[in-house]
């Protein structure tokens, strides 16, 4: 029945042509983005099965890239809506970017996929020979290993952008995010196209579709068991004379940056950070355990920190006795220009700044405007001048806590390049982060999501303050221990989990995982074809 569905399926998508065709392909990318969190409606990902379909009908080098960047172009305008919400924010100066953030980002990030099935058109004609699982079946794989590598190429270029990749679809099941910590989210995309594509080779009689989709589900519940075993293996297990406490005050961002409301910000920070009960903790915490050190987000301290003294004593008398308060704030450099950074401080009992870290990722746009020269524009972050980026990742030393690899918002979302690799090895990511600029949408929940497949990957605990959701702990596994949830005020304690005894194989190779993985089941597909060519090559010899 179900094949008799997806030949059905195949050939209504195969009758439509001209504007028609783009429409349906669209529609499918918005289908696709629906498996994405929030709604974790995992049956949208099967939408690829669609784009497979419709590619079969493209006629010409031209049809496929449009079929690919309509198809990508609908998926990234359902999956990143929420970025017009920032241009909202002081709409006086940023209103009129709204269509750019809402369609253009989109169409800029759709030629990714454009590219992806002219790939596949263009190669597809002289690579198929016997292969491993029949044509059909091959025209599938080829496919989810493009779309793959294209979005590996658009988290890489260009500065990288990989927001929403297809691995994102399993971040409500611990159990299937564990691969990632063998071959990385990107890896995880593959594997997730695989199984998305493969409805599409029951579109054509025969029984490569069928050895296919039987494969996939085998591999699928395999990675499920196997996910489920390393699970129960590694029990969550804490750093012992460490509890943290996370502050989130839930500030819009409209209210932000007024001068007549600055103070009152940071002193509802102080408050926050000295009241005696939390307001949530974390399960088996006594409440006669004090917190050790205070976490604020990603710029709390609305002010030049570093300037005044008396501003950092004043933000000391919160720090724990013998820990620290770690805070965003602004930082000049008055004599480079002068020069602002995005950083990180971390400031002790007795007021003084034991550890800083200057974010090395800068967002396009918001913190500063490429092309300078020929666009005078400021940046959508409150600032007439571009934010000077960093020297690069450290592993921090805060008095009191293992090593730490700080990361500012968006940082933590670049799979592979969150702890710096010429240092020592930090126990824990420490992800500040301000969501306010996005409301209550998919953004803060997306951005949540994302983080947490960076502690599978690299083994370590991952610690999240945001002004607004979502703040967090996470343990290596990915499983959530602490949690305050979006538009919440309100602070948590909770215990630091403690890293994975070794490694694991993704924080020791990266993404060459990932390209490894391409190559093998190129290789392993290939088999019949190398072994038909090796054959007819020894039978010419032979005459």
């Amino acid at each position: 029945m179900i094949e008799a569905l997806a030949r059905r399926l195949s050939t209504r998508l195969a009758a439509f042509a001209g504007w028609r065709l783009f429409a349906i392909a669209l529609v499918l990318g918005a289908v696709a983005a629906s498996a994405l969190p929030p709604v974790h409606f995992l049956p949208g990902v099967f939408a690829f099965a669609g784009l497979a379909w419709l590619l079969r009908s493209a006629g010409s080098l031209w049809k496929a890239f449009a079929l690919g960047w309509a198809f990508a172009f609908g998926y990234h305008v359902a999956g990143l809506y929420w970025i017009a919400n920032a241009m909202l924010v002081d709409s006086a100066r940023h209103a009129w970017a709204v269509p750019l953030a809402a369609a253009g980002l989109p169409a800029i990030l759709a030629i990714f996929g454009g590219l992806a099935t002219l790939a596949v058109w263009s190669v597809r004609p002289w690579m198929f020979g016997p292969w491993m699982f029949g044509r059909p079946a091959s025209e599938a794989l080829l496919l989810a290993g493009v779309w793959s590598i294209a979005e590996w190429l658009r988290g890489t270029l260009f500065t990288g952008f990989p927001w929403n990749l297809s691995a994102y679809v399993w971040t409500q099941s611990e159990p299937m995010m564990q691969v990632a910590a063998f071959v990385g989210a990107y890896g995880l995309s593959f594997l997730t196209l695989v199984l998305a594509v493969a409805p599409s080779a029951l579109g054509r009689p025969g029984l490569s579709g069928r050895r296919l989709v039987l494969a996939c589900l085998v591999g699928t519940v395999s990675i499920w068991g196997f996910g489920s075993w390393r699970l129960a293996s590694n029990p969550t297990e804490t750093v012992d004379g460490v509890v943290l406490r996370l502050v989130q005050p839930n500030i819009a961002q409209r209210d932000k940056w007024r001068p007549e409301m600055r103070r009152a910000h940071l002193d509802r920070y102080l408050e926050m950070s000295r009241q005696v009960k939390a307001d949530k903790r974390s399960a088996g915490l006594s409440t006669n355990v004090r917190p050790t050190h205070v976490i604020w987000p990603e710029t709390a301290v609305p002010y030049f920190l570093g300037e005044d003294e008396n501003l950092t004593r004043l933000i000391a008398t919160a720090a724990p006795p013998g820990g620290a308060i770690v805070t965003g704030a602004p930082r000049v450099n008055r004599e480079a220009g002068p020069r602002v950074y995005n950083s990180l401080f971390a400031i002790t009992r007795e007021g003084g700044v034991v550890a800083r870290y200057d974010k090395v990722h800068l967002v396009p746009f918001g913190e500063y405007m490429p092309l300078r020269n020929w666009i005078e524009i400021a940046p959508i972050v409150q600032s007439f001048q571009d934010f000077t980026p960093g020297p690069g990742l450290v592993s921090l030393a805060v008095p009191g806590l293992p090593a730490i690899s700080p990361l500012i918002c968006y940082e933590i979302i670049f799979s592979g390049a969150v702890i710096p690799a010429d240092q020592p090895r930090p126990a824990m990511l420490l992800n500040l982060t301000n969501d306010a600029w996005y409301g209550h949408s998919s953004g803060p929940y997306q951005h949540f999501a994302i983080s947490r497949m960076r502690a599978i990957e690299e083994g370590v605990a991952l610690v999240r303050a945001a002004n607004t959701g979502i703040s967090g702990v996470v343990d290596p596994m990915g499983r959530i221990t602490a949690k305050l949830d979006l538009g919440a005020r309100g602070v948590i304690d909770a215990e630091l989990p403690s890293p994975l005894a070794s490694p694991t194989v993704f924080s020791s190779v990266g993404n060459w995982a990932f390209l490894a993985l391409i190559f093998a089941a190129g290789i392993i597909g290939a088999i019949p074809t190398i072994l038909t060519a090796i054959s007819k090559a020894v039978r010419s010899r032979e005459r």
